[in-house]
């Protein structure tokens, strides 16, 4: 080429001192500045110049930069390279600093240092020609033998790489495109090299020197690539490593670590995944997009954030069990078997699971059905949901939805926002390992609302049976089907569940159980276990079933059996400390001469007398085995008893009565309590009370205004207008807990009753009913746990509507055997039920009034 087509650096340059890595011409390099001179020679040339001439800088290999101005300059090596700053950024993060990205020109010696402050400034001779590579015609003669040996080993080193990566096809064109003058130096930056060997072939400044040093070089790693080849497994020709090639703009690369070798691995990985996308059995709509995503990931570097999240997304549809499911256990005596010696009663629920593994005989595509268990805590709706799980084989799954106020924890976040995740509906799908299971959703009915959606809305499309075979998550994006998921969902109350979510599911109640149903599960399941979780054998402690009965009635109320699991524990503690302590007083000799618990208590002092029952069970020796439980030991482990039968001796003055009420925890007895005073003819009503009850009571008072002169009530002056200075106060025991609910009508009418006509109530009486102007009564709900109550309380009769009557065959044979039922469709059959020798009424006469 012509002399005058060369390209002359300045003669002055400013240098960039490193020690981090060679700059060879024709390479690029990333490097990082923090040392003093360094950053004013960004700050000063390269951030504040305008020109091109201003980005011209001299970077000066194998020197350190001192920490401080102060400190003299060290020695510099003698050749540099002219670079071209093409990127500085700068950061604050841990200290100041700039990173530069620089480009390798041509050779230089420096000939003499300028000055050194604020940044050092060297007088400098060009050695390479920067030629503009538009033409070749350099021909084979005047390269040489050389030039064609090192382009035969470079040709061969990269043909044993895969040419289908961009980066080694791009290599590939370099080798045919440049002059061949320039390869030495850019190979060299390519291939494994120390930073010693670059430095010794940038001191190489003739060209003959320069292919001499290279050559060794290319021989080196194409022996190792083969000898990589022969010690690696035969792989498919899609499965090749880049093993030679080292990104040029990566700094601080040591040679001889594991870097490569991770870069490797993770390939590695990533040609696994695709594997597996491959081989799984997922929808063709979910493929597509899982190709897709794997052609993106390889493209993408590993430093992005995204990698991490394509590749964790791409795991997961991995791990999604698309077509692997359970086969089910369809045998109905079997299942019928495991049902009953896993729970007691709750016939409804074995029922429709043998309904359902019947017709799952008859028809194998069957969607799975969804079931809502609604009944009081502790009467085993969770447990049941188990116990369905183990009968048809299938894995099983529990969701926690109380409290649950994002729709994005049901239908999973978008994968645009940090730390997004699917929802618990996938989630559960991938721990199970199954497309099948069983999903409890537990507590559905105190799902919340928030800003962040409603999750009972996002919930209609998973319990949707016409819907839920295409579920898409949000982080999925594709569909998923979940219509052979069989979901069971448990509530305590419907009435905070919203009407179309509702509408979704087949409702089953599940009832409280009746005190012999508990006595039966008592000494069935919780005495066995409690037995098992303490160590103790039927040998050493029994408890009868009088005692159970007493735990039950005295120490517990409630609709399921939690507290008398815990009561039944407590009792199994206090054994154990007596087991505990018998085993060590039998250990000592003078002890054992000493005769039996029965005998020991004679040589009890008088001072442990006045001691409590505790201590002075401390000082008795080994009981005998087993240990009876009975009523004074209840006493003694429990305390005194809870709840006692109160109902006789509150009900001994007029003005009292007693009603039923439903609960979410089940039903209870609810007293209504009244009296009266002279005053101005006011009604007042505490108790914490509802609007719709308080319309009760105004309408109990309406009626029996109306109805004074009929059943003979006066107020305390004798007149029948109960009101007329007379004030009437109405109050619902149990002040700290709200009530609502029509059915306390006919239970204020005879509290009412009782008050104006000075008689008792039946102490043994329970009644519920809504009542209406004209007194009539109108059937409710919940009588089969209003009923249950009642039984539990101890009384003998109840008042419900007789539009009920249908309800009743919910109740259990022993149940209705020990009540008698009074079946009323009017208040005067209320009445006459609820007072002994019934309620009289005065017969009208009939007068005929002259108008003339």
């Amino acid at each position: 080429m012509a002399a005058g087509s060369a390209i002359q650096i300045p003669s002055r340059l400013p240098l960039l001192l490193t020690h981090e890595g060679v700059l060879l011409p024709g390479s690029t390099m990333r490097t990082s500045v923090d040392s003093p001179r360094n950053m004013q020679l960004v700050r000063s040339r390269l951030l504040k110049g305008t020109s091109l001439r201003s980005t011209i800088i001299g970077v000066i290999p194998n020197t350190s930069d001192p920490t401080s101005d102060c400190d003299d300059l060290p020695s510099l090596h003698r050749i540099g390279t002219a670079a071209l700053a093409v990127q500085v950024v700068g950061s604050n993060w841990p200290k100041p600093h700039y990173t530069l990205l620089v480009t390798g020109l041509c050779r230089f010696q420096i000939l003499q240092l300028l000055k050194e402050k604020p940044y050092p400034v060297a007088e400098v001779e060009q050695l390479d020609r920067l030629e503009q590579f538009t033409n070749q015609h350099k021909s084979e003669e005047e390269l040489g033998e050389l030039s064609e040996q090192f382009y035969k080993y470079a040709v061969q080193l990269v043909e044993m790489l895969d040419m289908s990566v961009p980066a080694v096809a791009k290599l590939r064109r370099l080798l045919d495109n440049l002059p061949r003058e320039a390869l030495p130096d850019i190979l060299t930056s390519i291939i494994r090299t120390s930073n010693q060997e670059k430095l010794q072939i940038l001191d190489a400044v003739r060209l003959e020197e320069r292919f001499k040093m290279t050559i060794p070089l290319l021989v080196r790693q194409i022996e190792g690539l083969k000898l990589l080849q022969k010690t690696r497994k035969p792989k498919q020709d899609d499965d090749k490593r880049v093993v030679a090639i080292r990104p040029t703009r990566r700094i601080n690369h040591i040679p001889g670590t594991t870097e490569d070798e991770e870069e490797e691995e993770d390939h590695d990985d990533v040609v696994m995944l695709e594997k597996k996308i491959r081989t799984s059995s997922m929808s063709e709509q979910a493929l597509k997009v899982c190709l897709k995503e794997i052609k993106r990931l390889k493209k993408m570097p590993q430093s992005m954030p995204e990698y991490a999240l394509t590749r964790n997304y791409l795991e997961l549809m991995v791990e999604l069990p698309w077509n692997k499911s359970t086969k089910d256990r369809l045998e109905i005596r079997a299942a019928r078997i495991l049902l009953d010696n896993d729970h007691y009663a709750m016939e409804k629920l074995k029922k429709r699971v043998l309904e359902y593994l019947a017709v799952r005989q008859l028809k194998n595509n069957l969607k799975g059905p969804i079931l809502c268990f609604v009944g009081p805590p502790g009467v085993g709706k969770t447990s049941v949901g188990r116990s369905i799980a183990k009968t048809l084989g299938r894995e099983f799954h529990r969701i926690a939805l109380g409290g649950v106020c994002d729709q994005s924890d049901i239908r999973g976040h978008r994968r645009t926002y940090v730390g997004s995740m699917p929802g618990r509906i996938i989630n559960g799908l991938k721990t199970v390992g199954v497309n099948n299971p069983v999903f409890l959703l537990d507590e559905v009915d105190k799902l919340g609302k928030s800003l962040q959606g409603d999750p009972a809305a996002a919930l209609l499309e998973v319990l949707d049976p016409e819907q839920n075979h295409s579920f898409t998550d949000h982080y999925l994006n594709v569909a998923f089907d979940l219509s052979q998921v069989l979901f069971i969902a448990t509530a305590n109350t419907t009435a905070t569940i919203p009407p179309a979510l509702l509408d979704r599911m087949e409702i089953i109640q599940v009832p409280g159980y009746t005190q012999e149903e508990k006595i039966e599960i008592a000494h069935r399941h919780l005495i066995p276990k409690q037995l098992e979780q303490h160590g103790l054998t039927p040998q050493q402690i029994q408890i009868p079933q009088v005692t159970t009965l007493d735990i039950i009635t005295r120490y517990t109320r409630e609709a399921g059996v939690r507290s008398l699991d815990r009561k039944l524990g407590a009792i199994c503690r206090a054994v154990a400390v007596k087991v505990a302590e018998g085993q060590h007083k039998e250990t000592k000799p003078d002890r054992a001469e000493v005769g039996e618990g029965e005998d020991c208590k004679e040589h009890v002092t008088e001072d442990a007398k006045t001691e409590s029952i505790s201590d002075t069970a401390d000082l008795a020796l080994p009981p005998e085995m087993p240990i009876l439980i009975d009523f004074h030991a209840l006493k003694d482990i429990l305390g005194p008893p809870m709840y006692e039968m109160e109902v006789s001796e509150r009900l001994s003055q007029p003005g009292v009565a007693i009603g039923l009420a439903w609960t979410p925890l089940g039903g209870e007895i609810m007293f209504v309590e009244a009296s009266r005073m002279d005053g101005e003819g006011q009604l007042t009503l505490t108790g914490q009370l509802g609007d719709v009850m308080k319309e009760s009571a105004h309408l109990a008072i309406s009626w029996l205004r109306s109805n004074a002169k009929r059943y003979q009530l006066t107020n305390a002056s004798g007149s029948f207008d109960l009101l007329d200075n007379t004030d009437i106060h109405l109050h619902f025991p149990a002040g700290a807990v709200t009530k609502d609910g029509p059915s306390a009508g006919v239970t204020i009418v005879t509290c009412l009753a009782s008050l104006f006509s000075g008689r008792l109530v039946c102490s043994d009486v329970a009644m519920t009913g809504e009542i209406t102007l004209r007194g009539l009564v109108l059937p409710v709900g919940g009588i089969k746990d209003k009923v249950l109550a009642a039984h539990r309380a101890g009384l003998k009769r109840v008042i419900i509507p007789q539009r009920n009557e249908k309800d009743l065959e919910e109740i259990a044979v022993n149940v209705r055997q020990d009540l008698t039922f009074v079946l009323a469709s009017c208040l005067d059959e209320v009445l006459n039920a609820a007072f002994d020798g019934g309620f009289a009424v005065k017969p009208r006469v009939e007068r005929l009034n002259s108008k003339l």
